[in-house]
């Protein structure tokens, strides 16, 4: 099955790079590149494209505006996010995630990593870099809550007793792998759970996943500093 992607990123080399990197996996084609994010948005409406690798800072729209615009596009359903990033602090990660972003990977990204992002996000898992998300959920968790936790807890009614308990896991940092041996169940039954609440609180993936628990209170905000969601 070939994953389709747009490349979104004002600096050419970068684009030309990551163009020649990709399309080493004859599974994988470039299906359009464009150099800012006005571009980005009308480009994906006109090809559809799998997945995106967008860049943050870009002429006019920047990245985040023009990720929140595909995500929110009814018929942009089944495309997702990459961000492009250079700086591991990079200030504007997590709002490109709160956006709908699927994940985020630095530039300097070796090329196998690179094409298995596209794959892993083409999937329909969330991709997070560990090296990066340890500051973002530390920097989410100790921000004062937009409302008082459990506020919209009603979301979170939809879900069995253990998909909730999956869920908070899933936030606290751990890994299909890691939840299955806390609960005593396999990994495929870890991912299931997952994959279900995924569908019954209508977010788009993993990230989002995470976000609800913060915002809902699942998880208390303040949760240690070393909770890294992986991809699975």
């Amino acid at each position: 099955m070939s994953v389709s992607v747009l490349l979104a990123d004002d600096q050419h080399l970068v684009r030309a790079g990551f163009r020649s990197l990709l399309r080493r996996d004859r599974n994988i084609a470039v299906v359009g590149e464009v150099s800012t994010g006005d571009e980005a948005v009308r480009t994906a409406r006109q090809v559809r494209p799998d997945v995106i690798l967008m860049d943050i800072r870009m002429p006019g729209l920047d990245g985040i505006e023009a990720t929140r615009r595909i995500v929110a596009d009814p018929e942009l359903r089944g495309t997702r996010v990459v961000i492009l990033t250079t700086f591991e602090t990079d200030e504007y990660v997590f709002a490109a995630l709160a956006a709908g972003a699927s994940g985020f990977l630095t530039k300097e990204v070796d090329p196998e990593g690179l094409r298995h992002a596209v794959r892993v996000v083409a999937a329909g898992e969330a991709l997070l870099s560990p090296s990066v998300t340890r500051r973002v959920v530390t920097q989410f968790a100790h921000r004062p809550p937009a409302a008082p936790p459990g506020a919209d807890g009603a979301r979170l009614a939809a879900l069995t007793a253990r998909e909730r308990e999956v869920v908070r896991l899933v936030a606290t940092g751990l890994s299909n792998e890691d939840i299955a041996r806390e609960l005593v169940i396999s990994p495929l039954t870890a991912k299931t759970h997952i994959t279900r609440a995924i569908a019954k609180l209508g977010v788009r993936d993993r990230v989002q996943l995470v976000i609800l628990a913060y915002e809902d209170g699942l998880v208390a905000r303040g949760t240690p500093d070393d909770a890294v969601p992986e991809q699975g």
